[in-house]
């Protein structure tokens, strides 16, 4: 009994996704990528594995710390397991798909595997399905990420949808403008993830002044945007504002029934990211349903926006699946019977000897129906 059971466990963050979930779940995702297929986004699948060079350059450096490394036994080369596809997508874009022709629209869907999970998000290992528009940095093509990405989550089923907006490179931007030194602007980059306005407040004099009336926009977003336009921010944070305003009138001008809220200053989870980025939330689920945002392919290269579903999450906001219908067929059942049966839309199963009550025998292994002498008969 105890070999039996030491055979069960699975190392921390990993799971069995057992009947019915599992394919509940790939049903899910046909649907995402069905959605994503009718806003011209062709589907591409790169592998679990890549050599880690080109894994982990570019935005992909920022998934280094929770990629697991192996080496290749074939080239003696240093391999990466996946920790996020967005980054091989956007290889895709810069090598095989070099040539065609921009806006590039792309989606993907497959299981990615990190070093640890987070107290939201204790899976090590879950699935990702997203898209990717490569080419235009205009604030449409974030317009396009964000709606596309509220739609497909309301198709499947996903209710109190909530966005939050934010500018990853603003506080930066606006960290150089006031000539603050690499240490003191990391530090303040943290304080402002944390919502700590007493470490903001202590840095004193304009710093302090500008970082902590950002810090008091965030909020839903008009509200948000009209704090943010009475504030005297230099030119260069003002444009990434600007960009951001852009962005939410076109999304509301498209959903008005949006639920959009702007944190101006959050930067964790959006370490390469070069413009708005978005996270998606759903009431009463634990953790984000998806992030996104703008970026650049290689670090330095095309400019792109895109989002991530994380599935794990999706699954827990929709509710369990209803139980299927299912027609047990007796030993000795016609195979042309069970072939109709099938193309009528029953899911069948095949008794595989006698039983003395078909019944009785349906009712043992779950099915909802038995097929006696020719009819479909419910099991009490």
């Amino acid at each position: 009994m105890t070999r039996s059971l030491n055979k069960a466990l699975l190392p921390a963050g990993l799971r069995d996704v057992l009947p019915p979930n599992a394919s509940h779940e790939a049903a899910v995702v046909d649907r995402l990528l069905a959605g994503f297929a009718s806003h011209g986004y062709g589907r591409v699948k790169p592998p679990l594995i890549e050599f880690e060079e080109s894994l982990l350059s570019g935005a992909g450096a920022a998934t280094a710390s929770q990629t697991f490394r192996l080496m290749d036994p074939v080239s003696q080369r240093m391999m990466g397991l996946r920790a996020d596809i967005t980054v091989q997508v956007a290889r895709i874009a810069t090598t095989r798909l070099k040539g065609a022709p921009r806006p590039l629209r792309l989606s993907y869907a497959g299981e990615v595997l990190r070093v640890s999970g987070s107290q939201l998000r204790p899976e090590r290992q879950f699935g990702q399905v997203g898209i990717e528009l490569i080419g235009p940095a205009v604030p449409a093509a974030d317009a396009e990420a964000v709606l596309l990405a509220a739609e497909a989550l309301s198709a499947v089923g996903i209710e109190s949808l909530s966005i939050d907006l934010n500018a990853p490179s603003l506080v930066p931007a606006l960290c150089a403008e006031l000539k603050l030194g690499a240490e003191a602007a990391e530090d303040l980059r943290m304080a402002l993830d944390r919502k700590d306005a007493a470490q903001v407040a202590a840095a004193g004099g304009d710093t302090a002044r500008l970082l902590g009336a950002l810090l008091a926009t965030a909020g839903p977003a008009r509200r948000s945007l009209e704090a943010l336009d009475k504030l005297d921010l230099p030119e260069k944070a003002a444009a990434e504002a600007g960009c951001l305003a852009r962005v939410v009138d076109l999304v509301l001008a498209a959903a008005p029934e949006l639920k959009l809220t702007i944190d101006p200053v959050e930067s964790r989870g959006f370490e390469y990211h070069t413009g708005v980025g978005f996270t998606l939330f759903a009431l009463g689920v634990r953790g984000e349903l998806g992030r996104g945002g703008r970026y650049r392919t290689d670090g330095q290269g095309e400019p792109a926006t895109g989002f991530t579903l994380f599935m794990d999450t999706v699954m827990r906001a929709l509710p369990e699946p209803e139980p299927g219908r299912a027609l047990f067929l007796p030993w000795g059942t016609p195979a042309d019977d069970g072939r109709r049966l099938r193309a009528e839309g029953w899911v069948t199963v095949s008794g595989l000897e006698e039983a003395g009550d078909p019944s009785a025998e349906a009712r043992r292994i779950g099915c909802t129906h038995a097929y006696i002498a020719g009819a479909i008969t419910p099991v009490e």
